[in-house]
Formats: structure tokens, sequence, C-alpha cells
């Protein structure tokens, strides 16, 4: 492996509209993987540090909003080194009529975040038959 292979990245903060999010907080960009086979569109979410009980996720007008809170700090003690940063989660994509809006499921585990778009029936591949004359 290359030096360049291991280098990690740094987490970018969100630096929404005024009054998008009514929450106060630093708010950063969680990083996504997004998978897709024949059925479904998969989007991983890490979000270390949020239980599945601080997520929302809403859909309204095909925009699929993805909200993970951290619990507040409760270290006791002056603060000497961070060099950490701590924040909620905040990431939104929009969703096209090739997924099935009605069916999208999540689930939450060591906090990563997994939302499975499936495919509308019109947009799931398929072989068509050829018949004989």
């Amino acid at each position: 492996m290359t030096d360049a292979e291991l280098q990690a990245t740094e987490k970018q903060e969100v630096k929404p509209a005024e009054g998008e999010l009514t929450h106060e907080g630093v708010y950063f960009t969680p990083a996504v993987d997004i998978l897709e086979n024949p059925k479904e569109l998969v989007v991983m979410v890490d979000m270390p540090g949020v239980d599945k009980d601080r997520v929302e996720i809403d859909l309204k007008d095909s925009i699929l909003a993805i909200i993970g809170r951290v619990p507040e700090d409760t270290a006791e003690g002056e603060e000497l080194l961070s060099e950490y940063r701590t924040g909620n989660y905040f990431r939104t994509f929009r969703i096209t009529d090739v997924v099935d809006q009605s069916k999208i499921t999540a689930s939450m585990s060591d906090g990563v975040l997994k939302v499975t778009l499936p495919k509308a029936e019109k947009a799931v591949p398929r072989k068509i038959a050829i018949s004989s004359e």
C-alpha cells in the first residue's frame, strides 16, 4: 500500500443555508458508500457515536434527509487537547422515480446506517424472451 491509500479524510462541516436546520450545534457530512445491484440501491452511512434511536430519516418531495444526533459530551475537567471533533450528522439525497419510495427500509449497526432503496418495478432489469414466428 502507498501512503496515499492510507491518508484519512477530514470531517467536513455542513454549512446549511439559513433556516435549513432547526437544531443548533455543529453538523458534519457523514461519509457514505452507495452500492447498486439489479433490485436495489444501498446507502451505507458512517455516523460514529450515533445510536439508532438518535437517527431521523425523512422523505419529503423526493428528498431523503438523514440526521444523526450525537449525545452531548459530559466529560468532566478542563480540555487540554482535542484531536477529534464531535457533532451531529446531516446528509440529503434526491430520490428519483427509479426508487420505489414506499418500500425504503433502514437498519443501524455499530454506527453504520444502512438505507435500502428498492428499485421500482419498471426500473428492475429483466430478460426479454424471444419467440419464433
